[in-house]
Order: C-alpha cells, then structure tokens, then sequence
C-alpha cells in the first residue's frame, strides 16, 4: 500500500485533486498549503480517504528567533492539528531555521520550546505529529541525522528526495522513521521527480519503509509521476518476491 500527496495537483482545487488520486490510492496526504490550505475538514468529509496532512511550511518558521513569527507559526501548526483531530490524520510538519549562523544556538531553544507547545496540543487533540528533515538549503534544522537529537521522542518524516539531496540517504535509512515522502532527484534539486527517473535507488529505501511497517507518501510534481512512481514501487515489490 501507499499513499499520495496532493502535491503532485497543487494546482488545481482540492476538489478536484481529490477526485483524481481516488483513481489511483485510498491514502491521500493533504499538502496544506495554497489551492489545498485546510480552514476546515469540509473538503474532505466527501472522501473515504485515510488521510494524512502536510502542515502549512511556507511563511511557518517555529524556530524563529522573532518571537511573534515563532509563536503564530505554532499557532498555525495547532490550527492544523485541530483539522487532523476531526478526521483521524497524522500531521508533518517543518523544523524551521534560523536566518544566520550565529542565530543557531538562539534558533535551537526557540525551535526546542516550539516542539513542546506543539507537543502539548497535539497531546490534548490526540494528534500524532512528525518532523520532517529538510532539503540542501542553509540554516534548516534537520538536514542531517546529526539534528535528529533536537527532535527528541517525536517520529522522523524522512523525505527520501531531501536526504539524498544532502548526501546523508543511508544515515537516515539506519536511523527508524514513522512517516515516508518518496520522490527522485539528480542530487542536485529539490525537483520532486518521479520515482526511477533520478539517481536515488529505491530498493534500500524500501526495504527500510517494509522495517518500519509505515505506508509511505509518494510525493512528486506532476500526476504523471504519480503513475510512473506506482510502476517502479511494483517492480521492487516483485523483484524482492522473487528473492
């Protein structure tokens, strides 16, 4: 089994988007940002999907050193929670940054006090909430397992396509993970490819997500891509039944 992200129609209503994955999972997870920003579950209500949700990450920055940004991004954060409560989804969400290096060690208490306000709400709602590891860009937590001590208890999200960005892929498939984002990349661009179209392979990181137990999320650019991805996901699933 695997699910979806609506990321791969972010440019086209959630109506519509929703309409479309039906076609091609039961396991949809809601990348809650622009055409697809959840006020409320009514969107949803009208799907027999399990859901997961991608909580807002553009403009969110709960390590924010300025503590009005840092506090209404758990605000945002909880606001998602509250939608997941309804519908029985699990939440990703982003580790934040800091603006300069000498911010980190400000940037790492800011970011600590976030997770445990959001922690508590998650608490209270009955939410289970991941942290997902970030991309190759600068002063983002959580490029490297060597951040994943900040993150304490709560469950990695390992977005296959940002690890390999940063060259770190096997470190984190060693490490466990409670939620998964399946996209390729050349190692050079966060591009979201289809599965078996860039350089990562695909069988160790598998072979990792059947460890886990954990349906992971297939979240590349285009619907196409979706399909492409399903191919290759089903051609591993033979060759290790063949083993």
């Amino acid at each position: 089994m695997f699910g979806v992200s609506t990321h791969c129609l972010n440019h086209e209503p959630l109506p519509t988007a929703l309409e479309k994955l039906a076609t091609v999972t039961n396991y949809v997870e809601v990348m809650d940002e622009g055409l697809h920003y959840l006020e409320s579950v009514e969107p949803l209500e009208s799907y027999s999907f399990l859901y997961s949700i991608h909580a807002p990450a553009r403009g969110v920055n709960i390590a924010s050193t300025l503590e009005p940004i840092r506090r209404a991004s758990v605000e945002v954060l909880t606001q998602a929670f509250s939608v997941a409560a309804e519908i029985g989804a699990d939440v990703v969400i982003h580790p934040g940054y800091y603006a300069w290096q000498q911010d980190r060690v400000r940037a790492v208490e800011r970011f600590e006090q976030s997770l445990g306000e959001l922690v508590a709400a998650a608490d209270d709602l009955s939410v289970t909430f991941f942290v997902e590891n970030m991309a190759n860009l600068d002063y983002f937590f959580l490029r490297t397992p060597e951040d994943l001590p900040l993150i304490g208890d709560i469950g990695l999200a390992l977005d296959v396509g940002h690890a390999h960005l940063n060259g770190c892929l096997d470190a984190f498939l060693a490490h466990p993970a409670a939620h998964f984002h399946l996209h390729d990349n050349d190692g050079t661009e966060d591009s979201h490819d289809p599965l078996g179209t860039g350089t990562i392979d695909f069988v160790p990181v598998m072979d990792a997500v059947r460890r886990s137990g954990v349906t992971p999320i297939i979240e590349v650019g285009t619907f196409e891509g979706v399909t492409t991805s399903i191919a290759v996901l089903e051609g591993i699933d033979a060759i290790r039944a063949e083993e």
